[in-house]
């Protein structure tokens, strides 16, 4: 496999959001007040303010989002998955054949080490496919691979936490891989729920450029 196919693009994808996400924050937040005369006075986008603005999120936690990412390294699922009020299906390396696997190429590497980095790669394939010819079992075999590697996560969380994984990681100390995964889900997130969202686009701003690096590791 050459090293332009080992270098395959990010991607994040948009599987299930609830249906009419803003509506059912409404109905949840009113709710607590027993407010429903009121949603012909207020707006559904000033209601859902008015709770941010106070810290009541409970509400958020009524509608959900799930996302499959493919094509990031396992050290960027490894921190997603600290998120604990998140559901996680993962690509397992116990029963998926990972000989001759993809990974992830650091922005931070200056370009003339790039080369250095796929020879590492390649001899640890290598490693890989000699212990699988040996005979050692794939939950095994796998001991020897890199966080570079690859790996597909279908992940689904209520917008309340992905409020917080993205104050969380999109902070400029966050690794620079979770942070580019976090601002492609919040841009879904923003088309999806904007006023549940904006606020955090706003505070954070662009996605990072590539190379950028970070103020802390």
């Amino acid at each position: 496999m050459s090293d332009v196919e080992q270098m395959t693009e990010l991607n994040v994808e948009l599987i299930a959001v609830t249906p009419d996400a803003e509506r059912v924050i409404e109905q949840a937040g009113r709710t607590c007040y027993l407010s429903f005369d009121r949603v012909g006075a207020h707006t559904q986008k000033e209601f859902i303010l008015r709770l941010l603005k106070m810290g009541h999120e409970t509400p958020l936690e009524h509608a959900y989002a799930t996302f499959r990412i493919k094509n990031g390294s396992r050290a960027m699922t490894h921190q997603l998955i600290r998120h604990r009020l998140m559901a996680v299906s993962q690509q397992s390396q116990r029963y998926v054949n990972e000989q001759g696997f993809e990974y992830v190429v650091p922005d931070a590497i200056p370009q003339e080490y790039v080369a250095d980095f796929h020879a590492d790669m390649q001899s640890i394939q290598a490693m890989y496919a000699k212990w699988r010819d040996r005979g050692l079992r794939k939950e095994d075999a796998r001991f020897v691979l890199p966080n570079a590697c690859t790996s597909e996560i279908v992940v689904s969380a209520n917008f309340r936490e992905w409020r917080h994984i993205f104050r969380t990681r999109l902070s400029p100390k966050a690794q620079w891989e979770i942070r580019k995964v976090c601002y492609l889900i919040l841009e879904e997130l923003v088309g999806q729920a904007p006023t549940c969202f904006e606020d955090i686009q706003a505070e954070f701003g662009c996605a990072p450029e590539p190379g950028a690096q970070n103020l802390e590791d």
